[in-house]
C-alpha cells in the first residue's frame, strides 16, 4: 500500500470511526484530562461500539498514537500518553504493570 493510500486510511478511520463519534480536534487538545473526558463521551454516547465504553475509547486513543507515528509531535505524543492515564482514572483503571517487573 502506498504511504499517501495509508495516511489517507487511518486519517478516514479516525475522522469517521463507525465505533465513535469524535468531537474535532479530539487528539490536538493541550489538555490530555480534555482528551480523556472528550473520548469518554463520544464511547459512552455511540450506540455503534462493539466493546465497553473504555475498551473502545481507549482503542481509538492507541490506533491514533500508532498510525501517527514519528510524524507526531514528541509534545503532542507525551500529551496524549497521559491522556491514556487519565482515560484510565476516569474509569477507575488501574495502570497495567510492566511485565517483568
Amino acid at each position: 500500500m502506498q504511504a499517501g493510500k495509508r495516511g489517507k486510511w487511518s486519517q478516514q478511520v479516525t475522522e469517521a470511526s463507525n465505533a465513535l463519534d469524535l468531537e474535532p480536534g479530539v487528539f490536538t487538545l493541550d489538555d490530555p484530562r480534555a482528551i480523556a473526558e472528550s473520548l469518554k463521551r463520544s464511547a459512552e454516547s455511540s450506540t455503534r461500539r462493539k466493546a465497553a465504553p473504555f475498551r473502545s475509547a481507549m482503542s481509538m486513543l492507541v490506533f491514533y498514537i500508532n498510525r501517527a507515528g514519528s510524524q507526531l509531535d514528541p509534545g503532542q505524543r507525551a500529551r496524549l500518553e497521559q491522556a491514556k492515564d487519565e482515560l484510565r482514572a476516569l474509569y477507575g483503571r488501574p495502570r497495567a504493570k510492566k511485565r517483568g517487573k
